[in-house]
């Protein structure tokens, strides 16, 4: 019984005994154990590739005679005599470079010439000669300095400063960029933004930056129409391409848009509508983390005043129409005007506001309070309850211990409590 039970056994786990996978390396087994897996890594479906199959011995001859027209070509050039030639144009470069001392850059005389010229090509835009003569009344001289990288307007020395080192349609361009400052100083509207609370002052920069922008593109556009294309070429192949579009669709559908302002707003709103706003928002975010001034008006209400004015000026011209007086009170409430649409500028205009929020309710709170003693400063009585009369007094009662006698002279127990009273004299007695 036993021996039958063995055997039946031993057939059982022969049945259920699980295949073992194995490798050897050229016949030998380089580590102690080679089992891979329980699954074998040859299937009977799978069919062997011959690599001869893709392989057509007849492109042998082809094969040859390509490689033997490479050779022959190489062979054709003689590289030492190449690298000689390369080496001796190289020495010869580097003797004459010694000699050469080319000067781009402007005479004092040319520079005079250089700016003459640009205030006559200026004088053909109605709005340009218009600038010049107002610089010119308020003895604002336009001189050439590399002291500037580009262009500034120096209130301080009243004078306009260009780079000698540009090309004349650039110098044009930022002269007229200078010029449309000058008139917003004039105007009372050049004033510093940091002077605003900090929304204000976000669409105070964005719209003194907008507004030179127009002035450019309607000084090109001006000198395009006498006949100098040169300054507008210069303009549409800038970044300020969509601006110049902006102006020329308005200007082309009805040419009296260019005095009546239509086509200057059309670009003051394609800058809002552009990137420009997170750069120069960038830039004012900057100069407010940095302010030790401070600049900042205390009242926003009157903050709120000043900007609508500020921006209804801003969009005066010389002649024509204001193209911004009637829409001051839209960019005002318009969000694409004075929302911050860059997260992190955002984040730190928060930052800044909070900042000035707890520095107002820190110096209200120390105004209320004693420096010395940080007593709280407030009054429990009113002006009534604290007017004393002359002949009012004060009770004071004070419990001292002692002994007491009686008749007999003899001593009592315990303590009791003396009521002494006190008069209020008045400082006359």
């Amino acid at each position: 019984m036993s021996k039958k039970f063995e055997e039946f056994s031993n057939a059982a786990a022969m049945q259920n005994r699980v295949c073992s996978v194995s490798y050897t390396l050229n016949n030998n087994q380089p580590v102690i154990c080679t089992y891979i897996g329980d699954q074998p890594l040859h299937y009977m479906d799978e069919e062997n590739i011959d690599e001869e199959e893709f392989f057509d011995f007849s492109e042998l001859g082809f094969l040859d005679r390509e490689i033997k027209i490479l050779k022959d070509e190489i062979d054709k050039f003689d590289l030492d005599v190449i690298f000689e030639d390369t080496m001796q144009l190289v020495q010869n470069f580097a003797e004459n470079s010694e000699s050469i001392n080319i000067d781009f850059s402007l005479t004092k005389k040319e520079q005079k010439q250089r700016i003459k010229q640009i205030k006559n090509i200026l004088g053909n835009s109605r709005l340009a000669a218009s600038y010049l003569n107002i610089a010119e009344k308020h003895n604002i001289e336009i001189a050439m300095s590399r002291q500037v990288e580009k262009a500034f307007y120096d209130r301080s020395s009243g004078s306009i400063l260009i780079n000698p080192d540009m090309d004349i349609n650039d110098q044009i361009i930022l002269i007229s960029k200078e010029l449309r400052r000058h008139w917003q100083h004039r105007q009372g509207v050049l004033i510093n933004p940091m002077m605003f609370q900090p929304e204000n002052a976000i669409l105070v920069n964005r719209a003194q930056k907008a507004d030179l922008a127009v002035s450019v593109i309607r000084i090109a556009w001006e000198l395009q129409l006498a006949g100098n294309k040169d300054v507008w070429e210069r303009v549409e192949n800038s970044s300020m391409a969509d601006l110049s579009r902006a102006y020329a669709r308005e200007a082309f559908i009805d040419f009296r848009t260019v005095n009546n302002g239509t086509a200057s707003a059309a670009v003051f709103e394609s800058w809002f509508l552009s990137e420009r706003c997170r750069a120069q928002d960038k830039e004012i975010i900057q100069a407010m983390l940095a302010d030790y001034n401070g600049y900042i008006f205390e009242n926003e209400t009157s903050s709120q005043k000043v900007t609508t004015e500020l921006i209804s000026t801003l969009g005066s011209m010389p002649f024509g129409k204001n193209y911004l007086s009637s829409h001051a009170y839209m960019i005002m409430d318009d969000p694409i005007f004075t929302e911050v649409r860059d997260r992190s500028n955002a984040n730190f205009l928060w930052f800044i506001k909070f900042e000035r929020t707890f520095k107002e309710t820190e110096q209200h709170l120390q105004l209320e309070s004693d420096l010395s003693t940080n007593d709280i400063r407030h009054d429990l009585l009113s002006k009534k309850d604290q007017s004393y009369d002359n002949q009012q007094g004060a009770d004071i009662i004070q419990l001292l211990e002692y002994q007491s006698k009686d008749k007999n002279n003899k001593v009592a127990n315990g303590g009791s409590a003396e009521i002494i009273d006190l008069k209020l004299w008045s400082s006359s007695k």
